[in-house]
């Protein structure tokens, strides 16, 4: 994926008022980052020494490889609306895997609240991009 050339499409994109400048975007996922890597981590521990069942993590996994999708399905393939689905795919499994967890060890939901918010508009912000880009 050639750098310029998709930073250039991404920048002809009709946006709504509300997008956040391109620049945005990588702080704050490197701040959700952290706190996914240190909760689902904690997650899969639990589950490998079986203090937690491994139908906890499933909601962990699924949420994982849907945000790694979406980068290469938006700005590899530049394609909105997979993006838009894959995106309410990680809001999906995002809310799941915090009511999954919410019972037993509620921390780890609480931590995610912030990448809720930020999926929550995202993916507000992506299906947007792809109304008026249509």
């Amino acid at each position: 994926m050639n750098t310029s050339s998709t930073q250039q499409w991404y920048a002809l994109l009709q946006k709504p008022f509300f997008a956040p400048p391109a620049a945005v975007f990588g702080p704050v996922w490197a701040v959700l980052y952290g706190v996914i890597a240190l909760s689902f981590g904690y997650v899969l521990v639990q589950c490998l020494r079986r203090r937690l069942p491994w139908a906890t993590f499933l909601p962990f996994a699924l949420n994982l490889l849907f945000n790694a999708a979406y980068t290469p399905i938006q700005f590899g393939l530049r394609n909105n609306l997979l993006a838009s689905i894959d995106i309410v795919l990680v809001l999906a499994t995002l809310v799941w895997t915090m009511a999954a967890i919410w019972r037993r060890v509620r921390w780890v939901a609480l931590v995610n609240v912030p990448y809720l918010l930020w999926v929550s508009f995202a993916t507000v912000l992506q299906l947007s991009i792809t109304w008026l880009n249509w």
